[in-house]
C-alpha cells in the first residue's frame, strides 16, 4: 500500500467514534425516558433521529476501508447500545408480560396451550394486568420451545426486566455469530453494522426484548452451518430449534432439505430435527385437540395490523380470506421455488421473509428485524437501502399507541402507513427499473482483496 493511501486506514475507526457518540446518546436518552410508551411522540422522534445516523454510519463503513480497530470499536458499540436499553421495563409491548404469564403458570403445573389469562382461575397470579397481556381472551400460540424458554425464565429471573435476560442474550449471540463471520473474512465492517447498529434491532429486542430473538439466533447459526457445509445434522436442528421458537422459519424448511439431497440423502439430518421437535413438544402433548382452534381464533382476531399490500388486497377484493390466500400461495411459491434452485440460504431468508413482512396481516414494528441479520449476510445490494430504510420506518407505527392509550382504539390511520411503506415501495420500484448494481460477494465466499479497499489491521 502506497504512503499517500496509508494514513486513510484509520478513518473508519474514527467514523465509528465520531457517529457512534451521538447514536449512543440517543439510545440514552430513550433509557431516560424510561416510560416509551407514555413518551411515544418523543421516542418515534428520538428512533427516526437514530435511524438517519444510522445510515450516515453504513456509508462511511462501506466506503472505508476495513480495519481491527474499527471492527472492534462496531462490535464494542453495538454490545453498548444494548447495554443502555437493557434495564428498562418493557412499554411499547406488553408481549413480555403474556411470555411471564405462560412461564408462571408453566411453574404451577398448568399446560400453557390450555390457559387463559382472563380465566378466573388465575385472578390472584401476580403477574401485570390481565386486560393488558395480549389476547388475554386467547390461549396460546407460542412454539414449543418459546414455552421452555418461557418457563424456564420464570424460575431464574421472574422479574419484569431480568425476564428479559434470555432474548438480550439471544440478540447478543446473532451479533456475535455475525462478528465471527467478519472475522473469518467472510463479511466486512459494515455488514457488521447493518445488524448492530441498526435501531429497530435495538430496541425491540434490548429495550421490549421480543422472542423473535430466539428464532434469529438458531435460523442464523442454522444458515451460517449450511453455508460453510459439513455439519448439516445441527444445522438442521438449529432450523428446527428457530421454528419451534417462533413459526416463520418454517418456510426455508423446503431448502434445507432439497440442498440436503433429499429424498434420496439428508434422512439422518432430517430425523434428528425431528427427533429434537418431538422432544420440545412433548411436554404440550395433552394440548392437541385445541390448537387448530386456538390458531383459528387468533387468526380471526388478530389481522390488519400495520399490514400494506395485505390491507391494500382486501381493499380491492373485499375478502380477507382471498388476499390471505394470495399471500399464503405467493410465500409457499417462493419458498419451492428457492428449494428447487438451491438458492444461497442467506438470500433466500431474505427474500422469503421480506415476502412474509409485505404480505402477511400482521406486521408488527419487531417483525422487521427478521430479515435484519440475513441483509448483513448478503452485504451491499440495490435493495439494501429500501429494506433498511423500512426498519428505521417502522417507529412510526407506534403511533397507534397514541389512539390505544387516550381512546382505546386500535387503529392505524392510512397517512401513517403511507409514511411508513410509501418511501420503501417508490425506492424499491425504481431500483426495479434502472440498472442494477454490480453484484455483492456471495455469504460464504470471501472477498477479493482487489474488490475492498483495504489497510493493515490496526495495531
Amino acid at each position: 500500500m502506497s504512503e499517500t493511501s496509508r494514513p486513510r486506514s484509520g478513518w473508519q475507526a474514527i467514523a465509528a467514534l465520531v457517529i457512534g457518540i451521538p447514536l449512543e446518546a440517543g439510545f440514552f436518552t430513550l433509557a431516560r425516558l424510561a416510560n416509551l410508551e407514555l413518551y411515544v411522540v418523543e421516542t418515534i422522534a428520538i428512533a427516526l433521529g437514530t435511524g438517519i445516523l444510522y445510515f450516515l454510519a453504513l456509508h462511511a463503513f462501506e466506503h472505508l476501508p476495513d480495519t481491527r480497530r474499527a471492527f472492534w470499536l462496531i462490535l464494542l458499540a453495538s454490545i453498548a447500545f444494548r447495554m443502555t436499553l437493557w434495564p428498562l421495563r418493557p412499554t411499547l409491548s406488553d408481549d413480555i408480560f403474556r411470555y411471564r404469564f405462560d412461564g408462571q403458570v408453566q411453574s404451577l403445573g398448568v399446560n400453557p396451550y390450555l390457559a387463559r389469562p382472563d380465566s378466573p382461575r388465575y385472578a390472584a397470579l401476580q403477574i401485570h394486568s390481565i386486560r393488558a397481556i395480549p389476547g388475554h381472551e386467547i390461549r396460546s400460540i407460542y412454539p414449543p420451545l418459546s414455552e421452555l424458554v418461557f418457563r424456564a425464565a420464570w424460575r431464574l429471573t421472574p422479574g419484569p426486566v431480568a425476564f428479559k435476560t434470555a432474548f438480550v442474550l439471544a440478540d447478543l449471540a446473532v451479533l456475535l455469530m455475525l462478528a465471527w463471520w467478519t472475522r473469518r473474512g467472510r463479511a466486512r465492517n459494515f455488514q457488521l453494522a447493518i445488524y448492530g447498529w441498526n435501531p429497530l434491532v435495538v430496541v425491540e429486542f434490548a429495550a421490549s426484548s421480543h422472542n423473535d430473538a430466539l428464532a434469529l439466533a438458531a435460523t442464523l447459526g442454522a444458515t451460517l452451518l449450511l453455508i460453510i457445509g459439513p455439519r448439516k445434522v445441527v444445522s438442521t436442528i438449529l432450523l428446527a430449534a428457530g421454528v419451534l421458537a417462533k413459526a416463520f422459519p418454517a418456510v426455508l424448511v423446503p431448502l434445507w432439505l432439497f440442498r440436503l439431497g433429499w429424498p434420496r440423502r439428508g434422512w439422518i439430518p432430517a430425523l434428528a430435527a425431528g427427533g429434537f421437535a418431538l422432544a420440545c413438544a412433548w411436554p404440550y402433548r395433552s394440548a392437541l385437540p385445541v390448537v387448530l382452534a386456538t390458531f383459528h381464533q387468533y387468526e380471526s382476531s388478530f389481522r390488519d395490523n400495520n399490514a400494506s399490500i395485505y390491507a391494500a388486497l382486501v381493499y380491492l377484493m373485499h375478502s380477507h380470506a382471498l388476499a390471505l390466500g394470495l399471500g399464503v400461495g405467493l410465500v409457499a411459491g417462493l419458498s419451492f421455488w428457492a428449494a428447487t434452485r438451491k438458492l444461497d440460504p442467506a438470500r433466500a431468508a431474505f427474500l422469503i421473509f421480506g415476502t412474509i413482512l409485505l404480505v402477511s396481516p400482521n406486521c408488527y414494528p419487531w417483525y422487521f428485524t427478521w430479515v435484519v441479520p440475513f441483509l448483513a449476510l448478503v452485504g451491499a445490494s440495490r435493495y439494501l437501502v429500501p429494506w433498511l430504510m423500512l426498519t428505521v420506518l417502522q417507529f412510526l407505527s407506534y403511533q397507534v399507541l397514541i389512539g390505544y392509550r387516550i381512546l382505546g382504539t386500535w387503529h392505524f390511520p392510512p397517512l401513517f402507513l403511507w409514511l411508513t411503506y410509501g418511501p420503501f415501495y417508490a425506492w424499491f420500484l425504481w431500483n426495479a427499473f434502472t440498472g442494477p448494481r454490480p453484484a455483492a460477494p456471495l455469504p460464504g465466499k470471501r472477498i477479493p482483496a482487489s474488490a475492498v479497499p483495504s489497510a493493515p489491521p490496526a495495531r
